[in-house]
């Protein structure tokens, strides 16, 4: 006689989608590690990762009466974990702006994909900043900022004094300064 564990994907599905929750035991066995070690690798947290892969499985059992496969049962649990951690990114994300915007503080973990959307923010700020400065003080600044052009240089090359050159330098860095705010301008001054 057949036993669970050498039913096929397929049938498990079957037998669970009729009512079987011995169908359902196999298959939460089959996958559970599975899943929690694919969301701890997505997550780098035991406890979010246990959660999110609890939450498929007892989405499944809610909803086992609608529950149609389009897919492979293990592509099915793998795109739904990956949902769930996408979802969880998303709220992150939600609550660490809300909390950014000063309406409530919330201590949270900062995540790599917030550094690179704060990252992409704060450099289009910059950006725009740059473009607002008057013609000849921008292209001064970016001589300088982007092609590291010495004062001289930049002199010989726009046919201006050099102590002109070192005017518009100090402008622009104090119009940066005064638009961005002090963390920023530290920032532009490191990575620029």
């Amino acid at each position: 006689m057949e036993t669970y564990t050498s039913y096929s994907d397929q049938k498990l599905m079957d037998l669970f989608v009729s009512g079987d929750d011995a169908a359902f035991k196999e298959i939460y066995l089959r996958y559970d590690k599975l899943l929690y070690l694919y969301a701890y690798h997505k997550l780098g947290n035991k406890e979010e990762a246990r959660d999110v892969v609890q939450d498929v499985f007892a989405w499944m059992l809610n909803n086992r009466d609608t529950l149609h496969l389009k897919t492979t049962l293990s592509g099915y649990l793998y795109k739904s974990v990956l949902n769930k951690i996408f979802n969880l990114f998303k709220h992150q994300q939600i609550l660490k702006k809300y909390a950014d915007e000063g309406n409530h503080y919330i201590d949270m973990e900062s995540s790599e994909t917030d550094f690179l959307i704060r990252e992409k923010d704060i450099t289009a700020l910059i950006e725009k900043e740059i473009l607002a400065m008057p013609a000849r003080m921008r292209e001064i600044y970016e001589l300088k900022r982007n092609q590291y052009l010495s004062a001289k240089e930049i002199a010989q090359q726009l046919d201006i004094a050099e102590s002109t050159v070192a005017t518009q330098m100090k402008r622009a860095m104090k119009h940066l300064k005064l638009k961005l705010g002090l963390l920023i301008y530290v920032l532009v001054v490191i990575n620029f």
